[in-house]
């Protein structure tokens, strides 16, 4: 009998760490798919959470304002659907070289201003 009672301990000791092993594994593979399938949020944002950009006028500048705030004196919003989100996408890139003018008219803007 006590051969027996042994081998049940070795298998379900086994079958434990078995279980656990399985359990860690399938928890990287999640992780790992989780942060293959969310992209974009993996970069950087432009601005943190409650807050939106804002760009100066006529220059290339940019600042993050409270949600609940006005943009300051000699800064507006970013046109509608020209937003910059994340460092370096679309609309990041554009306005490096883009402004817009006190009358809010897009405008390039040149090197090195």
């Amino acid at each position: 009998m006590y051969g027996i009672s042994t081998i049940g301990r070795a298998v379900t000791a086994r079958g434990g760490r078995r279980a656990s092993r399985s359990a860690a594994g399938l928890a990287l593979v999640a992780a790992t798919v989780a942060i293959l399938t969310t992209g974009c949020s993996m970069q950087d944002a432009i601005c943190g959470g409650g807050e939106y950009p804002v760009m100066t006028i006529g220059g290339t500048g940019s600042a993050c304002v409270p949600d609940d705030e006005d943009p300051p004196k000699g800064y507006v919003r970013y046109p509608k659907g020209k937003v910059p989100e994340h460092v370096d996408d679309k609309w990041d890139m554009y306005w490096r070289t883009h402004s817009v003018d006190r009358s809010g008219r897009i405008i390039e803007v040149p090197a090195g201003s």
